[in-house]
């Protein structure tokens, strides 16, 4: 019990924070969508569609070695070892890439950010931070110091929306947001590099095991690709065929729907690193009780979140932008969020495959998906808009979570209690009438009513026992404690 205890506390812990990191992109809806064109949030928004993809390549999936092979190991040297083995191949790669990417700034400014050299200068500059970045900040992840890593994701995070209002309010316009946001990041990457090396210090890597980890980690890179696609090249084909203006327009509605991840987040982050200790252990029956918790845990929170976010993505949209990204986006958000749900739950399941070292597996669903939405978007969104883009999403997270439980659950069976999702929709539906019936429109409103909906929908859920006493009493305890 105490095993448990300790996992919801830091699932708790990671949910509150990627809470606030969720709301920091609410926050910096009005800011920009009020003060920039619409053409230059369009290109705001593909800046950090690329930022987030160039990465992909450059990592070589080694984030994903770091918790799967680390968390075993208990001597400091064999942990400097690893890690810095990790970090410096990281540093060698992103380097040639800020090459490249210099090298080739003019043509990527013509062909994504309407002629703007200087966004495509600092995509160069963010790419390389954000990817040493991610090691730094997964060293954290696989040894479970949960606290430090929200602390410091959520500097980052409202660093971040600081620098980037304090540009755009001081008149610098796109380019200054986007100068903001690679400043907040580098002064971050600095702080999280400085507690690294005083937990662990240096060292120079003698590279051992580096053929090992590469090759765990790079068959999850042309995954990663594809995951991309079918998570944000939606936007790049939107601005193709519609223009940055309509990339604008959806964009909003997108990171509404997207909301949802934050709720998957604290179980991917925290799973990997758990679970391997379980499984090289032989903890199976460990292993299969946190995967069941976790997926019941995440339903319990996303289920009624997919219903509320689809009602009221319309009045948040005119709150939170102008009426005309309202008017185009809101059609948007219901298929992102029930997309964004599916992709939760296959994010836990898929923490099967890694620790079965099924790799190339987890690679070619993406790679199936990836190829599946592109060519959907192609054919579709020049016919139907954006509304397409998010139907096309929807399809592809459907199509990964068949592909990812097929193949999980030969590896391990979980008991999917669909009893209480029964009871978490029949709970969401009577909530949303409760919604609908007030139909807020300012945003003071819109909160109050969202608190009067969650009280609703718990109580729904306590009366048709979708809680056993034996959980609920367990959340009272820790809470208490």
């Amino acid at each position: 019990m105490k095993e448990y205890k300790l996992f919801v506390q830091r699932i708790g812990l990671v949910g509150v924070t990627n809470i606030f990191i969720s709301l920091s992109t609410l926050i910096l809806l009005p800011i920009l969508s009020k003060n920039l064109t619409i053409q230059n949030l369009g290109v705001w928004n593909l800046f950090n569609t690329y930022l987030s993809f160039i990465p992909l390549f450059i990592n070589l999936g080694l984030p994903y070695t770091m918790v799967r092979y680390l968390p075993v190991k208990t001597e400091k040297e064999d942990i400097k070892e690893g890690f810095y083995s990790i970090m410096f191949i990281t540093l060698f790669v992103g380097l040639i890439a800020l090459g490249i990417l210099l090298l080739f700034s003019n043509q990527i400014a013509l062909v994504l950010f309407d002629g703007n050299t200087s966004v495509s200068i600092l995509l160069a500059i963010g790419t390389v931070i954000s990817v040493m970045s991610v090691s730094f900040f997964t060293f954290f992840r696989t040894f479970q110091q949960m606290k430090i890593y929200s602390i410091l994701q959520l500097a980052q995070t409202y660093l971040g929306v600081f620098m980037v209002a304090f540009f755009v309010y001081s008149g610098y316009q796109v380019n200054g947001a986007v100068l903001g946001y690679v400043i907040s990041q580098f002064i971050v990457f600095l702080i999280v590099m400085a507690f690294v090396i005083h937990e662990i210090g240096f060292k120079f890597p003698k590279f051992e095991n580096l053929r090992e980890y590469i090759s765990f980690g790079l068959p999850t890179v042309p995954g990663n690709f594809s995951s991309w696609l079918v998570d944000l090249s939606d936007r790049t084909i939107i601005g193709i065929f519609l223009g940055t203006a309509f990339v604008g327009y959806y964009s909003p509605g997108y990171t509404l729907g997207n909301i949802i991840m934050m709720f998957s987040a604290p179980f991917t982050l925290l799973l990997p690193s758990l679970l391997s200790s379980y499984y090289d252990n032989n903890r199976i029956d460990e292993v299969r009780k946190h995967l069941d918790y976790s997926i019941k845990y995440f339903l319990l929170i996303a289920i009624p979140a997919v219903f509320g976010l689809s009602i009221l993505s319309k009045p948040l949209l005119n709150v939170l932008t102008t009426q005309a990204i309202a008017q185009n986006g809101y059609i948007v958000t219901p298929f992102v969020a029930l997309g964004a749900l599916i992709f939760g739950v296959q994010g836990i399941i898929t923490q099967i495959l890694l620790l079965e070292k099924k790799t190339k597996v987890i690679g070619s669903r993406w790679i199936a998906a990836g190829v599946l939405n592109v060519v959907l978007n192609i054919i579709l969104v020049p016919f139907f808009g954006i509304i397409a883009a998010g139907i096309t999403t929807l399809i592809a997270y459907v199509f990964v979570c068949l592909i990812t439980s097929f193949y999980s659950l030969k590896f391990i069976k979980l008991n999917f209690d669909f009893i209480f999702i029964l009871k978490s929709i029949s709970a969401s539906v009577l909530m949303s009438f409760v919604l609908l019936f007030i139909n807020p429109v300012s945003f003071v409103g819109i909160v109050a009513t969202v608190g009067v909906c969650a009280v609703v929908y718990l109580l729904v859920i306590l009366l048709l026992k979708g809680i056993s006493p034996d959980e609920l009493n367990f959340f009272k305890k820790m809470v208490k404690n």
